[in-house]
């Protein structure tokens, strides 16, 4: 394992609220020295998904045998029979290459990450205007059926209550403000005084 010991930054929402966005922009700051985390999902592929770029997938059998063998940093069971989690190795993976970790991932994963790295964590709630908004946004996205979205929804109302254990949390209810916001945040955790004075 490499002696580098970086920064985590945890980006954690709702489905449907934008966190994905605010991290793909986030990647894109060389300032910040970013390695997006990708997750490990007992899942199928959607899509055009690819494994080892936008998840690691493993089928069920082989994610139960990795959890009994404590191969992850955090592991959840998010609907019956599909688990995603991060494994150890991915963080080991990034710190390895003098890179600073950004986490995309679900609420109760994003918290137990920060219960392990309290220190060295900084943990985000990413808002969205509302659960009207939210069920808006999956549908458009056109990738599940109304069952997994109503799905999605009701865990939503769920995952709201869990902002106030977090850092610090970002209203996305206008995303060029939100962009600025997390950079801010950023900013600030990785001392980069600099990098924000140059933006105002």
């Amino acid at each position: 394992m490499s002696d580098f010991k970086g920064k985590l930054f945890v980006f954690s929402a709702p489905s449907g609220s934008g966190k994905t966005t605010i991290v793909r922009h986030l990647l894109k700051q060389e300032r910040f020295n970013l390695e997006f985390s990708i997750s490990a999902t007992s899942r199928e592929p959607r899509g055009f998904e690819k494994n080892g770029e936008d998840y690691y997938f493993i089928d069920l059998k082989d994610f139960k045998s990795k959890i009994k063998a404590d191969e992850f940093l955090e592991w959840e069971e998010v609907y019956r029979d599909n688990f995603y989690g991060t494994l150890k190795t991915e963080v080991e993976r990034i710190w390895a290459l003098e890179k600073h970790v950004i986490f995309d991932i679900d609420v109760v994963g994003g918290l137990r990450i920060k219960k392990k790295f309290p220190e060295k964590t900084l943990s985000v709630f990413v808002k969205p205007p509302s659960v009207d908004e939210l069920k808006i946004r999956l549908k458009k996205r056109s990738t599940e059926s109304e069952d997994k979205i109503n799905m999605r929804i009701a865990k939503a109302s769920v995952e709201l209550a869990t902002a106030p254990q977090f850092d610090k949390i970002i209203k996305n209810y206008d995303l060029e403000v939100a962009l600025k916001e997390a950079e801010d945040l950023m900013c600030d955790f990785l001392d980069l005084k600099e990098g924000k004075e140059e933006r105002k």
